[in-house]
């Protein structure tokens, strides 16, 4: 069975303006549904709470109750702001990372022999350039996060204090660790999601249904995540520094030591991973399955 990329018959500028279209609905549609969860898990990371699921209940309901419901969604503006242009760059850089690592292997149309390194290098690659070209939004979307209205009205206020304080490194915080966490985590959720859907495609020979691919992509986020999660909680601290402790870092390694130090390898590295594992599979099925509607949808339509 064939696994083809984009339709050869459409032109090259085609098939990147509508993976960068397809890719941004994926990603708007994917933060807003577990936007609430998103903000909940945030809060704990960033903070010496413990986690449980009563807490992150009991967090949403005093959040609920004090803002109002809508105000579950908060930081959802930045999260769009930032997660458009990120989820854009990344499906439609992916595609063009699988299109050379095609060209390496001698392949034509036809990648389904395309080895899994290649396949996972490429997921990699993806997550590493749409993270190192959407950055500053992040960590404006996670100060929006743990913050009420009174210290941030909007995603523009967080931009004016970085400058007002003269230093744009507020917003790079964490940068690192969230470089090294996309290698594990795109790489793996790219590579889990294609592999189930070949494996799909060879058994039954058609393509999966949308409620199975929604399954490969949550099994694709589950996979993911799991890998990449401590780091995930470092640029989270390092992001917020100074907002919800008065602890303010400057290292991801420093960050890391502090992380220990104060609350132990599991509870501290991994805090909020169990909420992860239902809002991170729910987000990714949504994500890949979206995009690939869309697209597939996109490129239909101008051919």
């Amino acid at each position: 069975m064939k696994e083809v990329p984009h339709n050869a018959n459409i032109s090259g500028l085609t098939v990147i303006l509508t993976a960068l279209t397809s890719g941004a609905i994926a990603g708007a549609a994917a933060k807003t549904t577990i936007a609430p969860l998103d903000r909940t898990k945030i809060i704990f990371q960033t903070s010496s709470k413990r986690f449980t699921y009563r807490a992150a209940v009991q967090t949403l309901m005093h959040i609920w109750r004090a803002e109002g419901f809508l105000r579950l969604w908060r930081g959802n503006t930045a999260t769009l702001v930032r997660v458009l242009p990120y989820s854009a760059i990344q499906y439609a850089s992916h595609e063009q990372y699988k299109l050379l690592a095609m060209r390496w292997n001698g392949l034509s149309v036809d990648s389904s022999s395309m080895p899994w390194r290649h396949r996972f290098a490429a997921g990699s690659a993806a997550g590493f350039t749409a993270s190192l070209l959407t950055y500053p939004l992040d960590t404006a979307r996670a100060r929006m996060a743990v913050t009420d209205r009174s210290r941030y009205r909007n995603i523009i206020q967080v931009f004016t204090e970085a400058r007002r304080c003269g230093s744009a490194r507020l917003l790079f915080r964490g940068y690192v660790p969230t470089l090294l966490g996309q290698i594990p985590y795109a790489g793996t959720a790219f590579y889990t999601y294609e592999l189930c859907k070949l494996e799909y495609l060879s058994r039954y020979g058609h393509d999966a249904p949308i409620l199975w691919t929604s399954a490969f992509g949550a099994l694709a986020g589950f996979s993911g995540q799991s890998f990449s999660y401590p780091l995930d909680v470092v640029r989270r601290r390092m992001q917020t520094g100074g907002l919800t402790e008065l602890v303010s870092y400057d290292s991801a390694v420093a960050t890391a030591r502090h992380i220990y130090r104060s609350e132990g390898f599991i509870k501290g590295f991994y805090k909020g991973l169990s909420m992860n594992w239902i809002k991170g599979p729910i987000a990714a099925g949504v994500s890949f399955t979206t995009n690939d509607f869309i697209k597939d949808l996109l490129r239909r339509v101008i051919v």
